[in-house]
């Protein structure tokens, strides 16, 4: 009789399956927001069966909702896009930031921080996966010389948005509210101390994360998002925070290279041949472009230079991939 009854309050305990969405992610532990609540919740068996992608902040998942503990997940609904970087430090495995993005704010700050080759790569790897990004140039009440550094991003990125913004002044704050309608989920990317929990807080009107000193010496701070998050904004808005980065790798990108540098690609795409080096072939289109000054040898070669970086990172993945196929089929 106890044993029919505590089986009947566990199946109580545990509710028909809902969809929720996972606003935070710690190694193993998940936190799964249903409506205005949220809580932990597991993974189910079936994840650790096989080699099953793992939800990331912003996935859409089916759950059991357990009253009296952890809650599982059974099911990662199907993506909208999912945003990775290569850790070059485990042999390419993709590192996942975020989940179903309508726009990817590249956060840099107009101080020491301010870096063209890191934005370019921050926006060959958004394109890639269709979302759209947009430049936010941060401290601008620190930069003598902020019209000077958005002309020379706009230069190196003609087709991305570009803002100058004082989280503490308020300067250009308000240029931002196009992005910022109800239901829109946005990811922030950047290094530590570029002042995304700043902007964070200065976009929801008051004070919802921590922030960060910055050590004088180099203008670097200190890392205060130590892992991906989802925050729900007064406004409706949802914000996804990641962990700042010093370096972002590229691993099989082509297309998002080329939508970053659609000029050069479209150039590319006028020569006489398909499978132009753009060295020494008759009719090159990004040769005469590069001759006659309409396209400039900075970006050309940064063009390739990515290129070549994204293809060699896909090769040393399909390599590490391949090895663990072997060692599997060994253990067999």
């Amino acid at each position: 009789m106890e044993l029919s009854n505590i089986n009947y309050q566990r199946e109580k305990s545990v509710s028909e399956v809902q969809v929720g969405r996972i606003s935070e992610v710690q190694k193993n532990s998940f936190v799964i927001r249903y409506g205005t609540e949220e809580f932990p919740a597991k993974l189910s068996g079936k994840f650790y069966q096989k080699e099953s992608m793992f939800p990331v902040v912003g996935d859409y998942v089916k759950f059991q909702y357990n009253t009296q503990g952890e809650s599982r997940i059974i099911e990662i609904r199907e993506r909208k896009n999912y945003l990775t970087r290569p850790d070059t430090a485990k042999s390419m495995k993709e590192q996942p930031m975020a989940a179903n993005l309508d726009y990817a704010f590249l956060v840099m700050s107009l101080n020491d921080n301010f870096n063209l080759n890191r934005a370019v790569r921050y926006a060959a790897t958004v394109l890639q996966e269709g979302i759209q990004p947009v430049a936010v140039l941060t401290k601008a009440d620190l930069c003598n010389n902020v019209e000077s550094l958005k002309m020379q991003f706009k230069q190196m990125l003609p087709q991305i948005k570009v803002y100058a913004v004082s989280a503490l002044t308020g300067d250009g704050m308000d240029k931002l509210q196009v992005y910022l309608q109800p239901g829109n989920t946005i990811a922030l990317l950047g290094s530590s101390g570029v002042g995304k929990s700043t902007l964070v807080n200065a976009l929801a009107g008051i004070e919802i994360m921590k922030t960060g000193e910055i050590r004088e010496k180099d203008a670097k701070g200190r890392h205060t998002t130590t892992y991906r998050e989802m925050i729900e904004l007064p406004s409706g808005v949802i914000v996804i925070d990641t962990p700042g980065m010093r370096e972002i790798g590229l691993c099989d990108v082509d297309e998002g290279i080329d939508d970053t540098f659609e000029d050069i690609a479209e150039l590319a795409a006028q020569c006489r041949f398909r499978d132009c080096t753009h060295t020494n072939e008759p009719r090159c289109a990004v040769r005469q472009a590069l001759e006659n000054g309409q396209l400039s040898k900075e970006r050309f070669e940064l063009y390739r230079s990515l290129h070549v970086e994204s293809r060699k990172s896909a090769d040393m993945k399909a390599i590490a991939k391949a090895r663990k196929e072997i060692n599997r089929a060994r253990k067999r």
